[in-house]
């Protein structure tokens, strides 16, 4: 069911935009947005994704075939194309996407020059937010133009930080750019959680690096914690979030909880 024909049964909703964040690649963070969006909506909720990174990732976990796109979010936000004409439906039950594509790597230039070029991103969800419980912006790995778009439109972050060694490298530089924003242009900006990736209970390393983070944010850290885990690695080759691809596994389980940790945030 497509996201317009769903819309006319749907209640309004005070959706929460939740930009997911870090600066450093390779920490979890397409991976955190597809399966945490998946099992939210396996428990009813209303879920957006809007995929802001070019790589992609988070459409390609959905198994979003993106050369047969006809819109993404970069003609959303660049040309003008209505926000809720590129929303498409996933293979999860009550989760849409606005997918990206390489294409969006050319929005950081093309916004230069834009006036209020900071808002572009927060106009276009605006429009659509309050259909959803839940909106999930998957940032860039940088502190770009399209990373403060993020920033702006969000009401919230979400950092996953993944336990290994130099895990909170460059996290200072991502909580200035956020109080720069909050200062200027979104006063409502806040940390709503901050999620440990990859973690590997054989070694203290990852204990330390918990430890080291839950000093450093303190009650922010969610209390689940998700595993290195094989099947959380191959679920996005398959175009599935884990819930569909194995069900039973450890990384499963542990974006289960971690959803409902979520729900009972608020």
């Amino acid at each position: 069911m497509d996201y317009k024909e769903a819309k006319r049964g749907l209640p309004q909703r005070d959706g929460k935009v939740i930009a997911v964040i870090n600066q450093k690649g390779g920490v979890g963070k397409s991976t955190t947005v597809v399966n945490l969006a998946a099992y939210l909506g396996e428990g009813r909720k209303k879920v957006l994704v809007i995929d802001f990174d070019p790589q992609g990732n988070a459409s390609s976990g959905f198994g979003v075939e993106k050369e047969g796109l006809e819109h993404d979010i970069y003609d959303v936000i660049l040309h003008g194309y209505p926000m809720e004409d590129a929303i498409l439906p996933t293979c999860q039950k009550g989760v849409y996407i606005v997918p990206a594509t390489i294409q969006l790597a050319t929005a950081e230039i093309e916004l230069v020059s834009e006036m209020s070029r900071e808002t572009f991103l927060k106009e276009v969800v605006a429009k659509v937010r309050d259909d959803f419980d839940y909106v999930f912006i998957d940032c860039p790995p940088s502190l770009g133009l399209l990373t403060i778009n993020a920033l702006v439109a969000a009401t919230s972050l979400m950092i996953p930080i993944q336990c290994e060694y130099y895990a909170l490298e460059g996290v200072a530089k991502l909580l200035e750019s956020m109080q720069m924003v909050k200062r200027r242009m979104n006063p409502e900006l806040e940390i709503f959680g901050v999620v440990m990736t990859m973690f590997d209970s054989r070694t203290t390393l990852s204990k330390q690096v918990v430890d080291e983070v839950r000093n450093y944010f303190g009650n922010k850290v969610f209390k689940t914690v998700i595993p290195r885990n094989v099947k959380i690695s191959e679920s996005p080759s398959h175009g599935l979030p884990i819930n569909q691809y194995a069900r039973v596994s450890k990384g499963a389980l542990a974006y289960a909880k971690l959803a409902k940790e979520v729900v009972a945030r608020g």
